[in-house]
């Protein structure tokens, strides 16, 4: 991993951010899983990095919480797939998704009030409907 990973256009992370451990992962692969760490756990210091805006890191520590550490730091662990590398990669693609996910930031709502015509339109008719209720409820004594 050299490159640097793009999660959106204006943030990006540094590889060098990223801590892999390999480890031995149960699941599919036959006699193999016994021998070969497959299993990839990702850790990543949210606290600490330098590619995260403060608003990101805070919704990321939210959105997150079962997979932060009391330190501040996300850790992962992916073990789908048989082979090391895919491991990795998506390992990868699901903090890419959940920092994407973070950076939304929901807009404010500008209260507004509602306009004259709004409120004639609404009074004219609550008249028609009471007028309607009126007509059918006409007792007739006869």
């Amino acid at each position: 991993m050299s490159d640097r990973i793009f999660v959106k256009d204006t943030i990006s992370l540094d590889p060098e951010e990223l801590q892999e451990r390999f480890i031995r992962a149960s699941g599919p692969g036959g006699q193999n899983v016994n021998k070969v760490s497959t299993a990839v756990e990702l850790r990543f210091d949210v606290d600490n990095s330098p590619s995260l805006p403060g608003y990101v890191k805070g919704n990321l520590k939210r959105q997150a919480a079962h997979l932060m550490t009391q330190e501040g730091t996300l850790v992962m662990q992916v073990q789908t797939h048989r082979t090391q590398a895919r491991n990795r990669e998506e390992a990868v693609e699901r903090l890419v998704a959940l920092i994407a996910a973070a950076m939304y930031r929901p807009k404010k709502r500008i209260a507004t009030k509602p306009t004259r015509a709004s409120k004639k339109r609404r009074m004219d008719s609550k008249s028609k409907h009471g007028a309607l209720k009126k007509l059918r409820s006409s007792k007739s004594f006869d």
